[in-house]
C-alpha cells in the first residue's frame, strides 16, 4: 500500500465498485472482502493502531469503497480496540459516512437557500427525469444515489453539489442530462468535462489579506530571532479579534491563556470547518493564501509552545486536500515546517478531515472529532486553551484569523490596527451570495454599512439580508444603515441577499430545516426545539398556525437560547425571532381561526423544560 496515497489521497478517478452479492457471486465477494481487509489493516498499521485516528481511517475507507463495509468495522474494532457499537455510532453521526453502499456515484446536492434561489428545484426535477432518482434514494442497479446536503461552500456558483467528493457547479437540466449519460456509462471522473469541476475563487474586492502573497518563511523569519513575548505584545497591540464569528480577543482570551496554561504538550488547531451556510471565504483563503495560514499557525505555535498543529478541513473541501498537503510538504522541504525551524522551533502541521457535521465548527466538538469520536460539544469550563486536544492546552483559531496573524507579522500591529474601527481592527472577508449581480468574495475594512455592501455587490434591490449565516441575524431594509463591526453587527463572513420577491417565511423555513438536521441531539432544548421550529415553519408556509401556538413558540425561543448546551441551539431560533420582530404581518396572515392545527407546541415547551431540569 502506497504510504503517500493512504496519507494524502482521497478522491478516486474511477467510480466505486458495486459490492458483489455473496449469494450470487461468492468468489467475487470473497475477493472484495480481502481487498477491504488489506486496506483496513494497512490503514491501522499506518496510524499505529491509534484509536484517536478512527475518524480519519473511516473517512479513507469511505472514499476508497463508497461505504464502510461490515468487514471493515470488525477489523477496526479488533485493531484499534474500540467497541464495534462505538464505531457504528461514529459512522451514524457523520453524514458523509455510511454503513450502506450508496452507489457507484454518490450525488449530494447543496440545499442552502441560495441554491434554491438559483434553481435547485429544477435540478431535483431533472434528476428525477434523467437519473430516475429522488432525494434520499439509491437506484436499484446501484449506479448512483441522490441526497440533499448542507451548504457545500459554493453559494456563488450554485446550484452546486458533490459527486464522490468532487465539487460540481452551475447545475441545470442540461448538465444533469449530460451527467446522467456519464453515470449510466460508468465513466471515470478524469473523462468528465474539466470545466464542471473548476471552482472559481470569485474574488471581487481585495484588501490587506487577499492582496498579500508571501514566500515560505517570509513572516516566520521576521520574528524567530526575537523572544515570543515580543510577538505576543504585537498581537495585543493589534487588537485582533477572532474572525470565526464570536470575536474573542485573540491575545487575551486565547494566545496568552494558552501560553500560560500548564500541560505536557500544547497544540495549535486551525478550524477550517467552514460549515455555516452562505460562507465560502475560508475556501478561497485555503485555495489562494494557504501560506499565510501556515505561517500564522507556526507563529502561534512559537508563542504558546506547541510542537504539533492540525488543520481541521471540512468534508466538503476534500478536493483541496492534495493541494494543501503539497504546500505543507513544500514548507517542510524548505525548512519552515518540521525540526529546528529557524534553528529554534520544532513544529509540524497535519490535515485532519471532517466527515459532515455542522456542529464540529464549535471548537470543543471539533476537538472531540480530532480525537476520532462523535463531535459532541464538551461541557465548558474547562475551555480548550486549558484542556483541549488529548486534555492538553489547545489554541483554536479559524482560517482567516491565522491569515490575519501573518498580516500582523509582516506589516506590524500599528498598520494593521489603522484599518477598521476602534473596537474592530483590520479588514474582514465576506462571502456574498443571493439576489445580487456580483456574488463572490469581498474584503473591506470593518465598519462598512450594509447599504454600501449592497451597492458594491449589485444588491441595491434587496428587501432583507442574512448576516452571519442561519446562526446570524435576518434584517429588513429599514436596518441597512447598520454596520458590520463587533460593536454593531459581528459576523463570521456570510451575507445573503434577498430581493422583494423572496418570502421571509420561506427563508426562515430553510434555516429551520438546516438546524433540525444538524442538531447533534445531545441536549433537550436543541433536540426538541429544532424539530418544533421545523414543524412551526412548515405550518407557517401552509398558513395553519393557531394563536396559542404562536405564544408557545415565543416561550420556546428563550428556552433554546438560554438553556441549549452549545451555540447551535442558542442561535437556531434567531431567524424565527426576526420574523416575530420584523415581519409580524406575515405571521398574522398565516394564522387560522382554530388553534392546535399545527402541533402541540405547549407540550413541546413543557417537555423541553422537564428534560432540561433533569440535566446537571
Amino acid at each position: 500500500m502506497d504510504h503517500v496515497q493512504l496519507a494524502k489521497g482521497l478522491l478516486l478517478a474511477d467510480p466505486w465498485t458495486i459490492p458483489p452479492d455473496p449469494q450470487q457471486a461468492p468468489d467475487q465477494a470473497a475477493e472484495y472482502n480481502q481487498q477491504v481487509t488489506r486496506f483496513c489493516t494497512d490503514l491501522c498499521n499506518l496510524h499505529n493502531q491509534n484509536p484517536n485516528q478512527l475518524l480519519q481511517i473511516l473517512i479513507r475507507i469511505q472514499y476508497r469503497f463508497g461505504w464502510v463495509p461490515y468487514a471493515a468495522q470488525s477489523i477496526l474494532s479488533n485493531d484499534l480496540k474500540i467497541a464495534i457499537g462505538e464505531i457504528r455510532a461514529v459512522i451514524a453521526f457523520y453524514s458523509f459516512l455510511s454503513s450502506e453502499f450508496q452507489g457507484r456515484y454518490r450525488i449530494l446536492l447543496s440545499s442552502n437557500i441560495t441554491d434554491y434561489m438559483l434553481g435547485l428545484d429544477n435540478v431535483i426535477t431533472a434528476c428525477q427525469t434523467h437519473l430516475k432518482l429522488s432525494p434520499g434514494t439509491v437506484r436499484e442497479d446501484f449506479k448512483c444515489s441522490l441526497e440533499l446536503t448542507s451548504c457545500t461552500g459554493l453559494c456563488d456558483q450554485g446550484p452546486a453539489g458533490l459527486i464522490n467528493g468532487y465539487p460540481i457547479k452551475h447545475l441545470d437540466e442540461h448538465r444533469i442530462c449530460e451527467l446522467a449519460q456519464l453515470v449510466d456509462a460508468g465513466t471515470p471522473f478524469n473523462q468528465w468535462p474539466e470545466e464542471w469541476f473548476e471552482i472559481d475563487c470569485g474574488i471581487k474586492q481585495s484588501g490587506t489579506l487577499l492582496n498579500t502573497h508571501i514566500q515560505p518563511g517570509n513572516a516566520i523569519s521576521k520574528w524567530l530571532d526575537k523572544e515570543p513575548e515580543t510577538f505576543l505584545e504585537e498581537m495585543k497591540q493589534s487588537g485582533l479579534r477572532g474572525r470565526g464569528g464570536a470575536g474573542f480577543n485573540t491575545y487575551e482570551k486565547l494566545w496568552a491563556a494558552c501560553r500560560n496554561a500548564s500541560g505536557d504538550q500544547h497544540y495549535v488547531v486551525c478550524n477550517a470547518d467552514e460549515g455555516e451556510p452562505g460562507t465560502f471565504k475560508d475556501r478561497v483563503l485555503l485555495q489562494n493564501h494557504f501560506q499565510q495560514v501556515i505561517e500564522g499557525m507556526t507563529l502561534a505555535a512559537w508563542v504558546v509552545g506547541a510542537k504539533q498543529g492540525f488543520v481541521y478541513l471540512r468534508a466538503e473541501y476534500a478536493f483541496l486536500l492534495d493541494q494543501l498537503n503539497q504546500q505543507l510538504e513544500r514548507y517542510r522541504q524548505k525548512g519552515w515546517l518540521g525540526k529546528a525551524i529557524g534553528g529554534c522551533l520544532d513544529f509540524d502541521i497535519q490535515i485532519h478531515m471532517g466527515a459532515g457535521a455542522y456542529v464540529c465548527g464549535e471548537e470543543s466538538a471539533l476537538i472531540e472529532s480530532l480525537e476520532g469520536k462523535r463531535g459532541i460539544p464538551r461541557v465548558r469550563p474547562p475551555f480548550p486553551v486549558e484542556c483541549g486536544y488529548l486534555q492538553q492546552p489547545t489554541l483554536v483559531n479559524n482560517v482567516e484569523t491565522f491569515a490575519c496573524v501573518t498580516a500582523i507579522a509582516m506589516a506590524g500591529a500599528e498598520q494593521f490596527a489603522q484599518c477598521g474601527t476602534v473596537k474592530s481592527s483590520g479588514s474582514k472577508i465576506h462571502s456574498i451570495s443571493g439576489d445580487c449581480s456580483r456574488p463572490g468574495v469581498y474584503e473591506w475594512p470593518w465598519g462598512i454599512s450594509i447599504r454600501e455592501v449592497l451597492h458594491q455587490c449589485g444588491g441595491e434591490n434587496a428587501a432583507a439580508v442574512q448576516i452571519g449565516g442561519p446562526a446570524g441575524i435576518l434584517l429588513p431594509k429599514s436596518q441597512f444603515d447598520r454596520t458590520l463591526a463587533f460593536e454593531d453587527l459581528p459576523t463570521g463572513g456570510s451575507l445573503m441577499v434577498f430581493g422583494n420577491h423572496r418570502s421571509p417565511i420561506d427563508i426562515v423555513s430553510n434555516f429551520a430545516q438546516f438546524f433540525a438536521h444538524e442538531s447533534c441531539g445531545f441536549c433537550a432544548p436543541c433536540r426538541v426545539g429544532c424539530r418544533q421550529m421545523q414543524h412551526f415553519c412548515q405550518q407557517l408556509q401552509d398558513r395553519q398556525i393557531g394563536s396559542s401556538d404562536l405564544e408557545s413558540m415565543k416561550t420556546l425561543i428563550p428556552l433554546m437560547t438560554q438553556l441549549s448546551h452549545c451555540g447551535l441551539g442558542k442561535t437556531a431560533p434567531l431567524a424565527i425571532q426576526a420574523l416575530f420582530e420584523h415581519w409580524p404581518e406575515l405571521i398574522k396572515e398565516a394564522e387560522t381561526t382554530t388553534d392546535g392545527l399545527s402541533f402541540d407546541l405547549q407540550k413541546a415547551v413543557a417537555d423541553t423544560i422537564a428534560a432540561t431540569e433533569l440535566q446537571p
